[in-house]
C-alpha cells in the first residue's frame, strides 16, 4: 500500500484513470469522478465533509484485489479510444435517450400526482436528452476527426491540416463544459428520486424507468471519465508534440 502513501496529492480523475474499479468506491461516497475529476482527494474530502481516511481505507481494498483492472484505456492509441467511445458510449446515448424520454413522460402522466418529482424527472431528462444527442454531433462532427487526425499524422508523418477552431484545447474546453451540465441534470434526478428508491405503489414501467435512468447515468460517468481524464488531455498533449516537431 505503499503507493497510496501520497493519495491526498493525487486528483479523483487521474486514480480512476489508473484503475477504474475505484470508480466504484467514488460513486459510493457520492463523488463526482467524471466532470469533477481534476480536484484532490483533499479538496473533495473537504467539500463533502467525507473522513479522508475512510475514503483511503475503501480504495486501498480496491487496490489489493488481485483481479484484473480490465482495459488499460491510457495505452490505447487516441484514434482507437476516439472509436471506442463512438461505437460504445455515444451508441448507448443514442440507442436509449428516446426510449427514456418516453418512459418517463408515460411514468410522469400515471404516478405524477402521487409522485410529483416524477414530472420533474420527465422534464430534465427530454432536456438533458436534447442536450446530449447536440452534444455528440458536435463531438462527432468537429473535434473527434481532428483528434484521430492527430493521431494519423503521430503515427504515419504528414502534415496537420489548420482547423476551424484553432487549437484543439478549445472545442475541448466546451465539451467538458457541457459533460458537467448533464452531469449535474443526472445528480438533481438521482436526488430527487432518493437514490432511484422505488415507492410501494410502483408498477412495471416504473420499475424500468428508475433501472434505466441509474444504468444512464453510470454509462455517462464512465463515458465522461474516457473523455475529460484521458482523450482529451493526451489530444491536447499530442498536438503540443506535433507542434513542437514542426508539424
Amino acid at each position: 500500500m505503499d503507493n497510496l502513501i501520497n493519495i491526498k496529492e493525487e486528483t479523483v480523475g487521474e486514480i480512476v484513470t489508473q484503475d477504474y474499479r475505484k470508480a466504484q468506491v467514488f460513486k459510493s461516497f457520492n463523488i463526482d469522478f467524471c466532470c469533477g475529476g481534476k480536484k484532490t482527494i483533499t479538496e473533495v474530502c473537504e467539500s463533502k465533509g467525507i473522513e479522508v481516511n475512510a475514503l483511503k481505507k475503501a480504495l486501498e481494498e480496491v487496490a489489493d484485489r488481485v483481479d484484473s483492472i480490465g482495459n488499460d484505456y491510457q495505452k490505447w492509441d487516441i484514434g482507437f479510444l476516439t472509436d471506442y467511445i463512438i461505437n460504445t458510449h455515444h451508441q448507448y446515448v443514442k440507442d436509449n435517450t428516446q426510449f427514456i424520454m418516453e418512459l418517463a413522460n408515460k411514468v410522469a402522466k400515471v404516478h405524477g400526482s402521487q409522485h410529483p418529482e416524477l414530472i420533474r424527472v420527465a422534464q430534465i431528462f427530454t432536456q438533458v436528452a436534447m442536450e446530449l444527442i447536440s452534444h455528440l454531433n458536435k463531438e462527432e462532427k468537429m473535434l473527434f476527426p481532428f483528434i484521430k487526425e492527430l493521431a494519423t499524422v503521430q503515427r504515419n508523418g504528414g502534415a496537420l491540416s489548420t482547423s476551424a477552431f484553432g487549437k484543439v484545447a478549445n472545442p475541448i474546453r466546451m465539451m467538458e463544459l457541457e459533460h458537467e451540465e448533464a452531469g449535474e441534470a443526472l445528480k438533481i434526478i438521482r436526488e430527487i428520486t432518493a437514490n432511484f428508491t422505488l415507492p410501494a405503489d410502483a408498477c412495471n414501467s416504473y420499475t424500468i424507468l428508475y433501472k434505466k435512468l441509474d444504468e444512464f447515468e453510470n454509462d455517462l460517468h464512465k463515458h465522461v471519465h474516457l473523455e475529460n481524464n484521458i482523450l482529451f488531455p493526451k489530444s491536447i498533449l499530442t498536438e503540443e508534440e506535433l507542434q513542437a516537431s514542426g508539424v
